[in-house]
């Protein structure tokens, strides 16, 4: 009874809830936050000053009274309060938008998760959205969502392997009979390339150079394949040697070599698992094609290098960074589906 009375003054929300980005998006409205996984707060008496975009802004030039956090960590919380007060700001913010009173709108959320979490992992991203507001919260592992966002039938007979290259994890598996047959969660992602990027700047032209700025070389000239015109992008950071402003041009050939490990590290993951794969999934995987989602695998060419790698077809969802929310969604509108899912994983 009371969670039709909920449903009158509430939205089911999906939530994508990464180490680099947030995202939530309202069942039949799309997505209505898209913001940095960024917390700013005052250290003593835990005050919150910003969430998300403009908490970023404050990174690295923050006073000693005030820390800009990062609430997960390898897609996971690492800070329970921060992680709280960031989806309860995001509460309220999408209550003021529709109009609803905080105390009557009680969200069911659905929530990815990396399929390698612990229990106490899987557990505290679910108390954090039930601090927050949420009348219920349920979580799937990422895989699956990002798989059903990216369009595909995870209900059917037929083995698909998905990627799903976060910010803080890398999710790799193959899935059939909506179940998750074999499957590797990487601690190797997004956040890694950005500090590969940092540590080469640093030892090669003694340049420090902040997290936003490797970000920013990333998305502009990174790749994992070689461009069809070589790019470059101007920095700026300080000398290690006289501690002043300093510029530095990088390269895209430079970067691409920066990268390199992490890619391989990744594909040889994905190859290890292609080779634990019963050969009737094998079969289909060929047929079908391997699926790429989440942020980092618009980095130019890592679907052609895994491509060349694995001797198969890949190809990059739509929206990629978009596909777990998406699925989520899905998830939501279809119980039956969501139920079976959950069943066969052992989610509670």
């Amino acid at each position: 009874m009371w969670d039709r009375l909920f449903d009158w003054f509430s939205d089911d929300l999906a939530i994508d809830l990464g180490t680099a980005n947030t995202l939530i998006l309202i069942k039949g409205k799309g997505v209505i936050v898209r913001e940095p996984t960024f917390v700013a707060r005052r250290k003593k008496v835990k005050e919150l000053l910003a969430v998300g975009s403009e908490a970023k802004k404050m990174l690295g030039k923050n006073p000693d009274s005030v820390e800009v956090i990062k609430p997960l960590e390898d897609g996971v919380i690492a800070d329970f309060d921060a992680a709280t007060a960031m989806l309860k700001f995001y509460f309220e913010q999408i209550h003021q938008q529709v109009g609803l009173l905080p105390r009557l709108a009680r969200p069911k959320v659905l929530l990815g998760i990396p399929a390698g979490v612990t229990e106490v992992e899987k557990r505290a991203v679910q108390d954090a959205a039930l601090s927050a507001g949420a009348r219920q919260a349920l979580v799937v592992e990422e895989p699956i969502a990002a798989a059903v966002g990216a369009g595909i039938n995870i209900d059917r007979p037929d083995g698909q392997l998905i990627i799903d290259i976060g910010g803080g994890t890398t999710e790799i598996a193959v899935i059939s009979l909506s179940g998750i047959v074999i499957n590797r969660s990487l601690r190797i992602a997004g956040e890694e390339m950005n500090q590969a990027i940092i540590q080469a700047v640093r030892l090669k032209y003694g340049l420090l150079l902040g997290e936003a700025t490797a970000e920013e070389v990333k998305v502009n000239i990174g790749s994992a394949s070689s461009l069809a015109k070589e790019k470059s992008f101007v920095v700026r950071g300080r000398d290690m040697e006289k501690g002043l402003p300093r510029s530095l041009k990088l390269k895209s050939p430079e970067i691409r070599e920066v990268l390199a490990p992490i890619i391989q590290e990744i594909i040889g993951a994905v190859s290890q698992t292609i080779e634990e794969t019963p050969p009737e999934l094998v079969a289909d995987i060929l047929k079908h094609g391997i699926v790429m989602a989440g942020g980092g695998s618009r980095l130019y060419g890592i679907d052609k290098v895994v491509s060349e790698i694995t001797k198969m077809p890949v190809w990059v969802a739509d929206e990629p960074q978009d596909c777990v929310v998406r699925g989520c969604a899905k998830l939501l509108e279809n119980e039956a589906l969501l139920n079976e899912v959950r069943v066969k994983r052992g989610l509670k």
